[in-house]
């Protein structure tokens, strides 16, 4: 959960310099155009960008980067989902940020909710779940639970070989946004209106216009869209129009939410004066709009590659800060595609348990790290040595053949067993067993691996503190 907090500080520093700098940007762009002006642009347009980035966008960025968790991958690929771990994690992560959370398991065609209650997920009663498993996108935003309609953002989510697994994703209720938006549009007299990908109404600052039950209203329902001859409209757009809603002249801003295919729709009330404006400041106003939503684009992007580099703190032993398996089986397959041949020496410290058992878990992690540091100081450059598991450490070395391997594996014995460890209050005498194997074709690192540890039992069979070789056929 480490890894979580920092990507949950890190997603509200960033946003925070998002608003400010979007906040700084209205101000000086608008005031070369009328300072008058200028406020009021200020007063609506920004509060609008930072809506939708803390009500939309920033819960897609959390349950994206979440999705990608392997601990929630592991739950969700186990044939015999443990519910308990499943209600745990979900309740761990709503603690953490504040939203409620759901998993959708393929496997047990169950949707657990972060509430701590459940849903079966049967064909032709569930209908979300088998319509949006067709669909072609793996993000999609929708609106549902007629009893207590909420926003919903469902995730595909698939293990490393592509295979579905189900979806992961946040529920807020619709409640919310009708109070956020009524607020809004008692401050700035601005309306919004977010329209899906069938112009049916899924948000709006009009708690009539939210939809009931299963009833959705639709934009074209709308008396003031009515009026307008969309055929004569340039690519359809309503951006820069000037219509009449309930009575009164408003400004239509057009703004795409690409991530889940919806549009804004901001309206904005037009005094007597402000509806004598030239057609030359309607067109600086509808400029000031596009050179935000530019910038919204940029920092869109921005955060999904900041995502992709926090998805790194999952590769890596929290313990050891070595590279954990994900890792070591990304490197294994880069060496791969290179054509080279790659030494693997497997390394399991001997009566590891007895130093837990006899000095304490605290001793045992400072042992670890010690040996981890030891590892990776005697390594050549682009060798690779990661944490397995427990006691278990991996080396993965690059153009390597099986003598050079196993000649690297005695060196490592040999200085492993002349070190002292110390576990904080005494120093202690530590010596391991290693598996050497060997691969010069595409071979899967299961099946290297496997060798390398049938090597690692022989060799603990043997007396331990020995090195054993095993080559595949």
């Amino acid at each position: 959960m480490n890894a979580f907090r920092t990507l949950h500080r890190s997603i509200l520093i960033l946003f925070a310099v998002v608003v400010i700098s979007i906040v700084t940007l209205v101000h000086f762009t608008a005031s070369k155009i009328v300072a008058e002006q200028s406020r009021a642009q200020q007063q609506s347009i920004s509060p609008a960008i930072s809506l939708i980035i803390e009500q939309l966008l920033k819960p897609l960025h959390i349950s994206q980067t979440l999705a990608e968790a392997k601990e929630l991958k592991d739950l969700m690929k186990d044939k015999n989902i443990d519910e308990n771990a499943m209600f745990s994690m979900l309740k761990r992560i709503e603690n953490e940020f504040g939203m409620a959370f759901f998993i959708a398991s393929e496997s047990s065609r169950m949707q657990y909710n972060s509430n701590g209650t459940k849903l079966a997920l049967i064909e032709n009663k569930v209908d979300w779940y088998f319509r949006y498993k067709a669909a072609p996108n793996d993000a999609i935003a929708d609106i549902g639970q007629w009893q207590d309609p909420h926003f919903y953002i469902d995730l595909k989510v698939y293990d490393e070989d592509g295979n579905f697994l189900g979806f992961f994703g946040i529920s807020k209720s619709l409640d919310s946004f009708v109070d956020i938006f009524a607020q809004y549009k008692r401050v700035y007299g601005y309306d919004f209106i977010f329209v899906d990908q069938d112009n049916n109404i899924a948000l709006s600052s009009d708690p009539n216009l939210i939809v009931e039950e299963t009833t959705f209203k639709t934009l074209e329902s709308l008396d003031w869209y009515k009026s307008l001859d969309i055929d004569k409209l340039p690519d359809g757009s309503l951006n820069n129009l000037l219509v009449k809603a309930s009575g009164v002249d408003a400004l239509i801003a057009e703004v795409k939410v690409e991530p889940f295919g919806w549009t804004m729709y901001l309206l904005t009330p037009l005094q007597a004066r402000q509806t004598e404006i030239s057609r030359s400041f309607i067109i600086s106003i509808v400029t000031l709009l596009v050179i935000i939503f530019a910038l919204f684009m940029l920092i869109y992007h921005l955060l999904y590659y900041f995502k992709q580099d926090m998805q790194k703190n999952f590769q890596t032993d929290p313990l050891t800060r070595l590279p954990n398996r994900n890792k070591v089986e990304l490197r294994y397959a880069e060496m791969l595609d290179k054509g080279i041949e790659v030494g693997l020496v497997l390394i399991d410290i001997d009566h590891f348990k007895t130093v837990n058992d006899t000095h304490g878990h605290n001793a045992g992690d400072n042992v670890l790290r010690q040996i981890s540091h030891m590892l990776s100081n005697q390594l050549r450059e682009g060798d690779v040595v990661g944490r397995w598991g427990g006691e278990e450490f991996v080396l993965l070395l690059p153009d390597t053949t099986p003598e050079q391997a196993y000649d690297v594996a005695q060196k490592l014995r040999e200085n492993m067993s002349n070190m002292t460890a110390s576990t904080g209050s005494l120093a202690l005498q530590v010596t391991a067993s290693f598996g050497v194997s060997h691969t010069d074709t595409h071979r899967p690192l299961t099946e290297v691996v496997g060798y390398a540890d049938d090597a690692l039992y022989q060799a603990k069979r043997d007396g331990r503190n020995i090195v054993r070789m095993q080559l595949p056929k």
